[in-house]
């Protein structure tokens, strides 16, 4: 009677096909996936001292220089406003991020150590650990770089224009252009939306400059001489 039965149920089994093509849609999912496996957190790591620190040497000088301008026509107050800001906003950077990624480390090394205390053979495990650990003077010369990239940019903008209020009018034009491009980049690189990124950036940039711009004036028509 079992027997019977185990014949019936082995006509009655249903075989589902396998298509060539459904092991070829597994095999492109599987492709997709493993390329959407992306680590964010290290590319947001040197965006923030990339792209980040290439706007801030931009905002910087160019809020430097204006406010400067506001109260200086000569050219030469406002060039010189700039290039210490360039020299002084990169020495900062970089001090800035070495120490930051440096502290990181600190902590991520402790964290190591105590979840290898804990294994048997932990300490080989230690060093490779380590490899894959934020480099501090890496971090820290990418952030002096691009912040001296995006300081010399309004640098150049005025430094070959002697009427005035064209220099000031300029140097606004590109400063905003390349705003508007950073905040592009950082979009693309970070896969956000664009036009928020590039909206929120060129406001900012804009705001820091006026206040600069405002409060400089207001304090040089109150007779503080340069």
């Amino acid at each position: 009677m079992a027997a019977a039965t185990h014949n019936q149920l082995s006509n009655n089994s249903v075989e589902i096909p396998i298509h060539e093509n459904d092991i070829m849609d597994s095999k492109h999912c599987q492709k997709i996936e493993e390329g959407d496996n992306v680590d964010y957190f290290q590319r947001a790591q040197w965006l923030r001292a990339a792209v980040l620190g290439g706007n801030d040497g931009l905002v910087t000088v160019a809020s430097l220089m204006m406010g400067v301008g506001s109260v200086k026509e000569d050219i030469k107050p406002m060039l010189l406003a700039g290039f210490a800001g360039l020299f002084a906003g990169a020495c900062s950077m970089a001090i800035g991020e070495f120490v930051s990624v440096y502290t990181q480390r600190d902590i991520e090394v402790a964290q190591i150590k105590r979840g290898n205390s804990m294994k048997v053979g932990g300490e080989n495990e230690e060093e490779g650990e380590k490899e894959n650990l934020p480099n501090p003077f890496q971090a820290a010369f990418a952030s002096a770089l691009a912040f001296s990239v995006g300081a010399v940019m309004p640098l150049l903008a005025a430094a070959f224009i002697k009427p005035h209020k064209v220099r000031l009018g300029v140097l606004v034009l590109v400063t905003s252009l390349a705003l508007v491009v950073f905040g592009i980049v950082g979009a693309v690189l970070g896969r956000t939306p664009k036009v928020k990124s590039s909206v929120r950036v060129l406001v900012g940039g804009w705001m820091a400059m006026a206040i600069t711009f405002g409060l400089t004036k207001l304090i040089g028509s109150h007779g503080l001489q340069m």
